[in-house]
């Protein structure tokens, strides 16, 4: 997944996310910054969202439900991933990716999990906090393994 995609994704669902949060087009244009006949357009598929506004609609409406189910459990982590390839963060608790995440690969107490719908990876330990995410599948194999050695009694 790159930038260009979640644009994509993005700009395609955004009347849904309006709807779903029952808003007029007036109040969406306004909450976003952009005027109403831009989001009309946008709505219409005539023009697409830029980075800057996608990034906007995700951290606005990071709960909403047509958002989670075009990007994942997470579109904010998303836009993480995305615009720095690979996201170090500090210890954040999940839900333990029962939905959205498909266990790959686990080393001692921490496992490698891939999203089901953005197919980026994320390394949690076993009491479900988040340590690392990364778009690149070697990359996040490497950090599985350092962790695992840095936890390791042995």
């Amino acid at each position: 997944m790159d930038k260009e995609m979640v644009i994509d994704l993005v700009t395609e669902q955004m009347a849904r996310i309006r709807k779903e949060k029952d808003y007029t087009q007036d109040r969406m244009a306004e909450v976003l910054g952009l005027s109403k006949r831009h989001l009309q357009q946008v709505e219409k598929n005539r023009l697409r969202l830029n980075w800057t506004q996608s990034a906007a609609v995700c951290a606005l409406f990071r709960d909403s439900d047509i958002l989670k189910g075009t990007l994942g459990d997470d579109p904010l982590e998303i836009l993480e991933v995305v615009a720095h390839d690979e996201l170090h963060l500090s210890v954040e608790r999940t839900i333990g990716g029962k939905v959205w995440w498909r266990t790959s690969v686990k080393k001692g107490t921490f496992r490698l999990q891939q999203n089901v719908l953005s197919q980026h990876y994320r390394i949690l330990d076993e009491e479900n906090y988040r340590y690392y995410s990364s778009f690149n599948k070697e990359e996040a194999k490497r950090r599985l393994e350092e962790l695992s050695q840095l936890s390791s009694p042995y």
